[in-house]
């Protein structure tokens, strides 16, 4: 059988947590990161805030790789209205911990795809997050022991940010960790790339 030849496939991430989900799907790929100034503009959602990073962050490497089908992804934690970044260091990860222990906050992942031949997908995945209340103790045991500093809102769903959780409510379970492997997909399919029909040309 004649396995259909796509272009080169990259991810515009040096996240080791977005490598790990795309090399899920089995596709070889490349990464490379992209150098931009994530601040967020005056007055900007946090919504639409990752919307726009994750298109950027494509968009950097296309430039690049014309070529390619480049894969970006951002993630922004929103608690009452407002963006959670990345906190960089224990004193920010543990003010972020206290401010949203025992509330509910949103993680947008946004993902977008640019192809040589398509026009540019885009979609935001929101997840739901219900935080349980949490004391000083537990913040520090959590945070010596995951150190999620380059995380949004200072935790690992994928590791013991588990513990930190009541609820979570999501309609793709990878978006969490940092890319929404079912709109993915949807999108590859899109643009006639099939993961499972890929593992043929692997057998």
């Amino acid at each position: 059988m004649d396995i259909p030849q796509h272009p080169p496939l990259i991810l515009a991430s040096s996240s080791a947590y977005r490598q790990a989900l795309l090399s899920r799907l089995r596709l070889p790929f490349q990464h490379q990161a992209p150098d931009l100034d994530e601040t967020p503009l005056d007055g900007e959602a946090p919504a639409a805030l990752a919307v726009r990073l994750a298109l950027a962050k494509a968009q950097a490497i296309f430039n690049r790789h014309p070529d390619a089908i480049v894969i970006g992804s951002d993630q922004v934690a929103e608690l009452d209205g407002q963006p959670l970044g990345k906190p960089g260091d224990h004193a920010r990860a543990v003010q972020q911990l206290q401010a949203m222990q025992g509330r509910t906050l949103v993680f947008h992942t946004a993902l977008a795809v640019l192809s040589p031949t398509h026009a540019p997908l885009q979609r935001n995945v929101p997840t739901t997050c219900r935080m349980r209340p949490l004391s000083p103790r537990e913040i520090e045991a959590y945070l010596r022991a995951d150190t999620p500093y380059d995380c949004a809102g200072s935790a690992k769903i994928e590791s013991l940010g588990a513990c930190l959780l009541d609820t979570v409510e999501s309609a793709d379970p990878t978006a969490l960790i940092g890319l929404p492997l079912l709109t993915l997909n949807q999108f590859l399919l899109t643009l006639g790339m099939n993961p499972l029909l890929a593992l043929e040309g692997n057998a």
